[in-house]
């Protein structure tokens, strides 16, 4: 949550993506031929995972539309400007975390000017949830209304895997970046968001059969691109309600010595009848990763805990379960 000072230009000339860039030189390489992707970057963008209801038959913005909703996202989620008693930007009252200083979700939409991350389905929307998926949101839902224990609270709650983890990488409101280095025989990407490592072989079989929480991840070259496949996830509810049947493919490209294009496919049965695929672009940074340091272990569980038994005394626990956008 450290704020990054980047100048003007570097936001604007960052954020331009794969199809309208073009590379303007030869690729890199490392000592071992392999395209030279490494360097530290940030994903943030206040583009939308999924196109808002209102734009269903648009996919791209003007130049002029993309600054008028660039402008009123930026004031909509300014933390400094939502009244606590009555809530706001996915707040409920009471609960705004931070104030804006803290933030760094981005001030732009990226170049293209997309309406979402999300370009497969062509509607810019996640799939529907199929009757497995539905299923298992229920579930989760009274889980978490239950509230019983630890284990009942998300993994963004307990500080083990989150949006901006990986795989996939999706932008925030905070950490929005990553590291990326390069071996002969292995990749390592680490995400500033809980502070988390993964270091992926190059291998056409994965090397054990336990599942981890971020998955087991194998690598290889498709010609200049960089193919990260993931499987094996635990535990059974994973991020979004995922099962271990979870399947994640990363497509990383070079574009120029400032960009990488992040392309990602997400397939998973148990939730949705077909796969879906969002692109972004990677930003390279001057500023280091910082280490992330959350509640996990100390007293924030506990008191998360404690304040839901309250609140089922006082007989306040009907209705929705208050809740903030799992991004943050």
């Amino acid at each position: 949550m450290h704020k990054r000072w980047l100048s003007t230009l570097a936001l604007v000339t960052g954020i331009l993506t794969a199809p309208l860039y073009a590379q303007t030189s030869a690729v890199p390489r490392t000592e071992f031929g392999q395209p030279d992707l490494q360097g530290t970057y940030t994903f943030r963008t206040i583009t939308p995972l999924q196109r808002p209801p209102e734009l269903a038959d648009k996919a791209t913005l003007t130049a002029e539309e993309a600054a008028e909703w660039a402008a009123y996202e930026n004031r909509r989620q300014n933390r400094d400007l939502i009244i606590d008693s009555v809530g706001g930007a996915g707040y409920p009252p009471g609960v705004i975390s931070y104030n804006e200083f803290w933030y760094e979700r981005g001030n732009d939409t990226i170049a293209d000017r997309r309406t979402s991350l999300i370009y497969d389905p062509p509607n810019g929307r996640l799939p529907p949830l199929n009757a497995s998926g539905q299923a298992r949101a229920a579930y989760m839902q009274q889980v978490r209304r239950d509230s019983a224990g630890p284990e009942a609270r998300t993994l963004n709650d307990r500080c083990i895997i989150n949006n901006r983890t990986g795989p996939p990488l999706l932008p925030g409101s905070y950490n929005n970046n990553m590291q990326l280095v390069q071996t002969e025989d292995h990749v390592m990407i680490m995400t500033e968001m809980v502070h988390h490592a993964r270091i992926v072989p190059f291998a056409d079989t994965f090397d054990a059969p336990f599942n981890q929480w971020a998955g087991r991840s194998i690598a290889r070259w498709d010609g200049d691109t960089l193919v990260i496949t993931s499987r094996h996830f635990y535990p059974e509810y994973g991020w979004r309600n995922t099962s271990p049947n979870l399947k994640i493919v990363e497509h990383i490209t070079w574009v120029d010595e400032n960009t990488l294009d992040y392309d990602v496919t997400i397939e998973d049965p148990n939730m949705w009848d077909q796969p879906w695929s969002a692109r972004l672009p990677m930003r390279r940074m001057s500023d280091p990763i910082y280490e992330y340091a959350c509640h996990e272990g100390n007293h924030g569980l506990m008191g998360i805990l404690a304040g839901w038994r309250r609140w089922e005394v006082d007989g306040k626990n009907q209705g929705p379960i208050p809740s903030v956008d799992d991004d943050e």
